[in-house]
């Protein structure tokens, strides 16, 4: 007893090694920029003297609003937002090597694009922080499913300051992140993504009677459906194009009722993307796929010739009516405080980007001399001169605010910006705004000049944010690696004493054949651990741990011809290892609309196109996929219900767990074709239940009878049958495949232990490894990634239509490591129970433990020697141009798998000991 709590005290004190490992290396290395609690006010300006403007610039207070800090150049401003807003969806085909079938769908756009070009816009944009204008930090998608309320200054705090009145319908985040800041509000649940109209229609059904209504200064609608349909359906995809061409009708509908109303003559349309998405509808990662969204701004009067200067295309193209289309780019920075500017408001005290000039000149008031007092006009001789002065007069502003937030984020934060930078930075303002008062004292405007020398300063810091804000802390990420490495050292060292004590209490000495295998076993660590320095292996992990695995399958294989025989279960194995690098392939493509292998959502996982095309015309070839699954389901639960038989000896578990398992394929299948949410509900329930009633059993001692193999075997079994159901139904119906490759797999890996080399040998370190390998293979088989991207947001919905951010997260959490962390080490102990089984009748106990022991310790240093290396990986390339794409998600899935092994080893020495 007494060393079996030393045993779990080493296992608390290696989590609490990799916890304390992970919390300092994922301070130094995922750092987050300090969020100041300052809001720029209207009277900021005066009150700080700014160089900027007097009090005779500032517009005019009226009832219904307070002034800001420049004149509104705009009416009203209504924003309608497409999420997951490709920029193809709106560009025109013709600037892309190859037109899509989801191409030139919002033809309305590209109507006014090239038929008004004066007066719209169509921008790439890369938008992260579309309301406070700072830059966000890859710490910052942790809160996308909590959506707290945003603390930071922003535009909409600004606008509800200066008492604008504001409209929002559609996606419920924005009350989630702005409670009590809008006038009027209509939400709608979002994160239902198998509903792709609901949203949709709701702000169709409001939109319009609003535009009918003056009462407003800004309107937001948030559509979703695009973004539904391509998380289920994908790009290329019927069902996205009809939403492309609903969205595209509403569109056109709101651009007639502008034209023809009065009072949104000055209204400025703004239909833009908060993100975009890949051919597979995933988003949330790195790529240019998913970060260049779209822009497209119009409004309803045309600008004057002279002011269409300003535009500088960067691409053109053909539009549908064969015209010519241009279309521009922005940074994510200068969104906030080019909307703060169009509406008037001061600019939120966190934004460090710059007013767009080409949005800005789409608005009237910043050439309209009608608009603006006379001091923001003194020479009239032309509306590019006005538009000029105005510009360079909001840019000094800007300038203004940015360098105030300098001044107030080196003060309050500890890791500043590096002084010569600073130098340099205000260097570079102080010249700018000589030039400004330079130009305000003389009779000569060299608005030019100033307008450049602004930008080049505002330009100078975006990029010196960029810079410090991915500063890494090299001493916290150093101490955490070497944490890392300590716990690999006691790991190590407390599995060897485990070693040591089982030969000794088993009456062995230590055979070099023992030493053989556990160095072929960390060999096969190594090469894989090793592969993570290279970012084409780590897109590559499930190949190349399909690859080891076939290696050990080959080894194994050529050891039985050295005995004279090749074993059934060894070729059954490789083959299984074949299929299962069919699997990975499907489940690692990215392009999923286009790659047949992987043309599948969460509600049909499992299906049979890449049959061989002789095949094709078959009926069968068509209701196979159908039927499959459900054949699959029926044999899974034949042979659990037979094994458990077995295994079991107790009446009462053995008819509870029975029971519990039919019940759980029987509502799986009652799912699968009804669709009735009832049905995955009660298999959560039924599994949670025997889980639940594991440990009660377990603790009151009516799981201890018999011996302790068969003990051990039936608390395996029942711990697995707890599980299994849950994640089979979260994997959709590629479940019961993959969890019957798993079953076959795992029995082959068990028959072959103890062949070979090592006869008698209860801890066989290639069968840990093999064991290792086969979860890492099932979890890329199964359409996992080690990306945000990849993560199957579907399964996190099966059985609720409602979004509760605890329950969706407990259900993505379990699909995502289930069949890759929960199932494999919840059934390590069928590694030392079931071979020799009779052999170990009146075993001692303690020899048992040891043998168990040394499997889990084996299975955990190998999870904690390639995580190291990971941890390793990302220190080194941390400015590899994919540290945020690639090397940072890996980082986060394996650091997040480390710690949920340890949890499990943790709670297995609780059960199984």
């Amino acid at each position: 007893m007494r060393m079996r709590m030393r045993l779990k005290a080493a296992a608390a004190a290696v989590l609490c090694l990799h916890c304390l490992g992970v919390y300092l290396f994922t301070r130094g290395f995922l750092l987050t920029r300090t969020e100041l609690s300052a809001f720029s006010l209207p009277s900021d300006l005066l009150q700080a003297q700014a160089p900027c403007c007097s009090e005779s610039d500032l517009p005019s207070t009226t009832d219904q609003d307070l002034p800001g800090w420049t004149p509104p150049t705009v009416d009203r401003v209504l924003i309608l937002i497409v999420d997951a807003l490709r920029f193809d969806f709106v560009a025109p085909s013709s600037l892309f090597e190859t037109k899509q079938k989801w191409m030139d769908r919002l033809s309305s756009l590209q109507h006014l694009a090239s038929t008004h070009p004066s007066s719209s816009r169509i921008f790439k944009a890369i938008f992260k922080a579309l309301t406070t204008g700072g830059l966000p930090t890859f710490i910052d998608v942790g809160n996308s499913f909590a959506a707290p309320a945003i603390h930071e200054d922003n535009w909409i705090h600004q606008l509800l300051h200066t008492r604008r009145r504001l409209v929002m319908m559609g996606d419920d985040t924005w009350t989630h992140l702005f409670p009590h800041h809008f006038n009027h509000s209509y939400p709608y649940p979002s994160f239902n993504v198998k509903d792709l109209h609901t949203v949709d229609n709701g702000v169709a059904h409001h939109l319009v009677p609003w535009l009918h209504r003056q009462d407003w200064d800004v309107l937001i609608g948030h559509f979703l459906g695009v973004d539904h349909a391509g998380h289920i359906f994908g790009v290329d995809s019927q069902p996205m194009v009809q939403k492309l061409e609903q969205i595209n009708a509403i569109l056109q509908n709101v651009t007639d009722i502008m034209n023809s109303q009065k009072h949104l003559e000055n209204t400025m349309l703004i239909v833009m993307g908060d993100h975009a998405q890949t051919l597979n509808g995933d988003h949330g990662g790195g790529t240019s796929e998913e970060v260049e969204t779209c822009l497209f701004a119009w409004m309803p009067r045309s600008l004057p010739s002279s002011i269409s200067s300003i535009f500088h295309p960067s691409t053109c193209g053909l539009g549908l009516n064969g015209k010519n289309i241009c279309t521009s780019t922005m940074q994510q920075l200068d969104f906030a405080v080019s909307i703060s500017a169009l509406l008037g408001i001061p600019f939120p005290f966190g934004s460090i980007g710059r007013v767009n000039p080409e949005l800005y000149a789409l608005s009237p008031g910043s050439w309209d001399r009608q608009w603006l007092p006379a001091s923001f006009y003194e020479d009239p001789s032309s509306d590019l001169k006005t538009w000029k002065n105005n510009y360079a007069h909001v840019l000094c502003i800007n300038s203004w605010q940015v360098k105030r937030y300098i001044d107030s984020y080196s003060a309050t934060s500890v890791m500043g910006f590096p002084s010569d930078d600073l130098h340099y930075i205000t260097k570079l303002y102080n010249e700018a705004q000589s030039r400004w008062s330079d130009s305000k004292n003389s009779s000569c405007k060299p608005e030019n000049d100033t307008i450049d020398e602004f930008s080049d300063f505002l330009l100078s810091f975006a990029t010196l944010a960029r810079s410090a804000w991915t500063e890494f802390d090299l001493k916290l990420m150093g101490v955490g690696l070497g944490i890392f490495i300590i716990s690999i050292m006691f790991h190590l060292f407390v599995f060897e004493r485990v070693h040591s004590l089982s030969n000794v209490y088993d009456n062995k000495t230590q055979k070099s054949s023992n030493h053989l295998q556990i160095y072929v076993a960390f060999l096969l660590v190594a090469v894989r651990a090793v592969s993570f320095l290279s970012n084409s292996y780590i897109l590559a992990e499930g190949r190349v741990a399909n690859f080891l695995l076939a290696t050990t399958a080959i080894g194994s294989i050529r050891s039985s011809l050295v005995y004279g025989k090749i074993k059934k279960h060894d070729l059954v194995f490789l083959i299984l290892i074949i299929l299962i690098r069919f699997g990975i392939e499907k489940g690692m493509s990215k392009q999923a609309a286009t790659n047949p292998f992987l043309n599948y959502d969460s509600g049909s996982d499992f299906d049979l196109k890449w049959l061989p095309s002789l095949f094709e015309g078959h009926d069968f070839v068509t209701l196979l996929p159908e039927i499959s699954p459900m054949i699959i389901l029926f044999l899974l639960s034949f042979l659990s219900c037979k094994y458990i038989t077995c295994t079991v000896h107790s009446r009462y578990i053995k008819w509870v767990v029975t029971v519990g398992t039919m019940l759980s394929y029987s509502f799986i299948a009652t799912f699968w074709l009804s669709e009735r949410s009832f049905a995955p509900k009660m298999v959560y329930v039924i599994g949670l239940s025997l889980f639940v009633l594991n440990f009660v059993l377990r603790y009151l001692g009516i799981l201890e009878k018999g011996e302790t193999v068969q003990r051990l075997r039936s608390l395996a079994l029942v711990m697995v049958s707890a599980w299994s159901p849950t994640i089979l139904i979260l994997l959709g119906k590629q479940g019961p495949f993959v969890v019957l490759v798993c079953s076959i797999a795992g029995w082959s890996i068990i028959s072959s232990k103890n062949k070979g080399l090592l006869d008698d040998c209860k801890m066989d370190p290639i069968s840990v490894m093999q064991w290792s390998l086969l979860a890492i293979c099932l979890f890329y088989q199964t359409g996992h990634w080690c990306t945000f991207d990849g993560l199957r947001y579907g399964a996190a919905f099966i059985g609720f239509d409602e979004f509760k951010v605890v329950r969706q997260a407990i259900l993505l959490f379990v699909d995502t490591f289930g069949i890759s962390h929960i199932l494999p080490i919840f059934s390590l102990p069928f590694l030392v129970t079931i071979p020799n089984s009779s052999s170990s009748k009146g075993r001692d106990k303690t020899v048992i433990f040891l043998n168990l022991t040394q499997v889990y310790l084996l299975y955990g240093l190998i999870t904690a020697i390639t995580t190291t290396f990971t941890v390793l990986c990302v220190a080194i390339q941390r400015r590899h141009l994919m540290v945020w794409g690639l090397f940072a998600p890996k980082y986060v899935f394996d650091a997040i798998g480390l710690l949920l092994t340890d949890v499990l080893i943790c709670v297995s020495a609780l059960y199984y000991c």
